[in-house]
């Protein structure tokens, strides 16, 4: 497999996922937060390429994946990890995974640990479900396609926060638009799995690496969705798991601190102890 990225498609009976492939050597699966795409990870595929086969997938419902029939749960995404590394011939992979990523990274090790060397969970938070039930309350129209495309300018206007980069605010707001006049994917999927969270979390036994951005938890904890201890509280549970924080890391932070997260992911792989 050559460094160059080749995207290809996995058919599923719910439909068909992209993904992009690149590199040599061990697997190292990307999966990216809602409402984002395989995108997210553009780039560290090219630095990862460089150790690891890398698999990055657009999750149903999300960028250049079909939408699903159906709700899917957290559970039902990471069945669609376990088919692609099945179709690619892989029988253990190393996965990393951001926001929503991240809890379909740890239902996969959960559910299926034969098949996981290591796992990164990036931002991965304990949210209440009466947390996560007014979020999406709040917040459940932001996918609604209005006549006068009066929410456009608000919504690309509102990672401005985040990032002065307006050609990754772009990029993130085109993957965005991919999302309107859909159910809210991910966020009802992560919705479902706060109730069971703390006991899925509790199975995992592989080498665990949480990643959290200092910035990233300062904005949920402004809206009221979670608090610092929520993150740390998950090195208690999965008993080989180890926390670092990402100074100044943001929810864009897979794009904007490259070099200390792929340095970060790297030698937490390709260390043999843990």
């Amino acid at each position: 497999m050559s460094k160059r990225v080749k995207r290809a498609f996995l058919d599923t009976e719910d439909g068909q996922i992209l993904y992009r492939i690149a590199g040599e050597g061990q697997a190292l699966v990307l999966l990216h937060m809602n409402p984002r795409s395989s995108d997210e990870f553009r780039e560290l595929i090219p630095i990862f390429a460089q150790n690891y086969r890398v698999i990055a997938m657009d999750l149903m419902g999300f960028g250049d994946s079909d939408k699903p029939p159906r709700i899917y749960s957290i559970a039902d995404y990471a069945k669609t990890i376990i088919a692609l590394l099945d179709e690619l011939g892989i029988e253990k992979a190393n996965i990393l995974g951001n926001h929503t990523g991240a809890y379909i990274a740890a239902e996969v090790a959960a559910e299926y640990p034969q098949r996981v060397e290591k796992i990164i969970l990036s931002n991965i938070d304990k949210f209440s479900e009466q947390q996560m039930e007014a979020y999406l309350n709040k917040n459940l129209g932001t996918y609604q396609i209005k006549s006068d495309n009066s929410q456009l300018i608000e919504r690309l206007s509102s990672r401005s926060i985040y990032t002065d980069s307006a050609e990754l605010n772009f990029r993130c707001f085109l993957e965005e638009l991919k999302c309107y006049g859909y159910p809210p994917y991910g966020s009802l999927a992560v919705k479902e799995y706060c109730s069971i969270i703390q006991e899925r979390l509790s199975l995992i036994n592989c080498p665990t690496l949480i990643l959290s951005g200092t910035e990233n938890i300062k904005a949920l904890v402004k809206i009221g969705l979670s608090q610092p201890e929520n993150r740390t509280s998950i090195t208690k549970i999965i008993s080989q798991a180890k926390f670092v924080e990402i100074e100044g890391g943001t929810f864009l932070m897979m794009n904007q601190k490259v070099e200390e997260i792929s340095n970060l992911v790297i030698k937490f792989i390709d260390i043999i102890d843990n």
